[in-house]
């Protein structure tokens, strides 16, 4: 029986196999490389969804465009005239605090100007300048509490479950913010650290501090889903692209790996699995030694979609998080139509408000009626709405990796991996991260260690916190 033999092999058409093969192909475009995908279609967790003039997503809504990694995707994906984009400077976001949308400026000094917490809790922050680092593991919310006070808690919580529709109880800061535990630790102070932090940024640039002003939430003309089709049309054209591939196991053999697949086995030197991180726990055990972790947690969120015609008074921005304190239904809500144009009909609003999270699965059961008259009913208390011209119920397949206890030492027995495996690669949904712009810069890094040009684990990155 023929056995084909590739140079890579990447099992997973979703972003960040895409990404990955894009990168490779770059690098070196003469590799014979093919991508398996076990569905009939590419994107895995990013999809678009039309329906009467309206656009929403069944997964992430965008990226922000302060990436090099995912700029250098969308030159790749030839999007650059279907990008459009939202910057945060410019269009607000929101709080709900007491009742009540509270405007959040996207600036941590601007916050704490705001009259949103007593000065005496605007004090407490300073007391960071001297609090020794928590040892351990802690959760965002001891974190917090113990660094900055408890009355920061509500837009931790806020942050959090607009990036993991996660329970700041149980999230991990070292999983979450891993720099930023990295500048507390060396520095004995998170604001002493980012203050000096941005001097020797200053100082590398000759004064010069590269781009200025805040970040743009970008997605795309026709939605999300022109990122991963694109990329996928290009590799499908060059017959680099298999479709209803699914890949029932895999294990090392020689100085490669061996995959069997629905439509019989073949074998490569190097294997990218880019599957979210509990896809590729099960399908690496036994083959390896055993990671401290069988399986994450995941978190489910749905969408309700709600399309109003002018009469609707929404808020200008993006749109708003609830923390669990104030006990809403919804997570929040993306203000879909303010946010990038042909969301919604010439004249209408689309709003997409979320719903479920880790701390709320119960509300994943109720059926789409209950689910609809529900947000509305949220919804109607913090804004003047008309009875909806429109409305629908997303209820995506994906759960959204959840980065707990026991996190860091799961990705330490992944590099453990990848100094053992040289021609193992894994990156996907929850591998160091769980945005857009996480998977790209994952993707590329595993291009880059094909290309024998990585240079191992580097530092964690300080990320900036918008709500």
């Amino acid at each position: 029986m023929h056995l084909s033999n590739y140079d890579v092999c990447v099992v997973g058409a979703g972003l960040s196999g895409l990404s990955a093969a894009a990168f490779v192909l770059r690098q070196q475009p003469a590799l014979n490389l093919l991508v398996l995908e076990q569905a009939t279609e590419p994107g895995g967790a990013v999809a678009t969804y039309h329906d009467r003039g309206y656009q929403a997503e069944w997964g992430p809504h965008g990226f922000l465009d302060n990436c090099e990694e995912s700029r250098e995707l969308i030159q790749l994906a030839g999007l650059e005239a279907e990008a459009t984009t939202a910057p945060l400077d410019r269009f607000v976001r929101y709080v709900c605090l007491g009742g009540r949308l509270q405007c959040i400026p996207q600036q941590p000094l601007k916050i704490l100007r705001q009259p949103l917490i007593p000065w005496s809790a605007k004090l407490r922050v300073l007391a960071d300048l001297w609090t020794a680092p928590l040892a351990g593991e802690p959760s965002v919310a001891e974190w917090v509490s113990h660094r900055f006070g408890k009355a920061l808690l509500p837009f931790a919580d806020a942050v959090y479950t607009g990036t993991y529709a996660g329970d700041i109880e149980r999230l991990s800061i070292d999983a979450v913010m891993p720099g930023v535990r990295d500048l507390e630790r060396a520095h004995g102070s998170v604001i002493r650290g980012v203050f000096k932090k941005m001097r020797a940024a200053r100082g590398n640039k000759g004064g010069k501090t590269g781009r200025k002003g805040l970040p743009a939430m970008t997605s795309f003309s026709g939605g999300m889903a022109m990122l991963p089709g694109r990329l996928a049309d290009g590799l499908a054209a060059q017959g680099r692209l298999a479709y209803d591939r699914g890949v029932l196991e895999v294990k090392p053999e020689g100085e490669g790996w061996r995959l069997a697949t629905n439509q019989g086995e073949l074998t490569c030197r190097h294997l990218v699995l880019a599957l979210p991180v509990n896809q590729a726990l099960s399908l690496l055990d036994g083959v390896l030694p055993p990671p401290p972790l069988s399986s994450i947690p995941e978190a489910r969120i749905l969408s309700v979609l709600l399309g109003f015609d002018h009469r609707a008074r929404i808020p200008f921005g993006f749109g708003y998080l609830a923390p669990e304190s104030e006990q809403r239904f919804a997570l929040g809500a993306l203000f879909s139509s303010h946010m990038f144009p042909g969301r919604a009909p010439q004249g209408c609003h689309l709003l997409e408000a979320l719903v479920g999270g880790r701390r709320h699965p119960e509300r994943l059961e109720l059926s789409d009626d209950e689910l609809i008259q529900g947000v509305l009913q949220d919804l109607g208390q913090l804004m003047e709405l008309p009875p909806p011209s429109f409305s629908a119920v997303l209820r995506p397949r994906a759960g959204i990796p959840q980065l707990e206890a026991g996190y860091t030492g799961l990705l330490a027995w992944r590099d453990a991996v990848h100094a053992a495996h040289p021609g193992l690669h894994l990156c996907g949904f929850g591998w160091k991260g769980i945005g857009i712009n996480d998977m790209v810069k994952e993707a590329r890094r595993m291009a880059l260690r094909i290309g024998a040009q990585d240079r191992g684990p580097e530092g964690a990155e300080v990320k900036g916190v918008y709500f």
